[in-house]
């Protein structure tokens, strides 16, 4: 599991059970993506306000690719000049 901290003290996370969130403060859990199959049982990784990755002929394929995505696309922190 990857927690990227902000300056401010903000959390982001791709959330999963591994850890009790809950420990860390109050908790704000938003819904990144969806993974849903088509008419052909073919399954699509539907990212809220970004691309749908697919098709893929597993859901956990699917699921993975949407991990992926999401961890590039959330959970790399911020650089600043001479940081990081």
């Amino acid at each position: 599991m990857e927690l990227v901290i902000s300056p401010s003290g903000g959390i982001t996370t791709i959330y999963n059970e591994v850890l009790n969130l809950a420990a860390l403060g109050a908790q704000r859990i938003e819904r990144a993506s969806h993974v849903e199959p088509d008419a052909s049982g073919r399954w699509f990784a539907r990212i809220v306000g970004g691309p749908v990755l697919g098709p893929f002929d597993r859901r956990s394929t699917a699921i993975a690719a949407e991990v992926a995505w999401l961890t590039d696309a959330l959970l790399q922190p911020t650089t600043r000049a001479g940081v990081g």
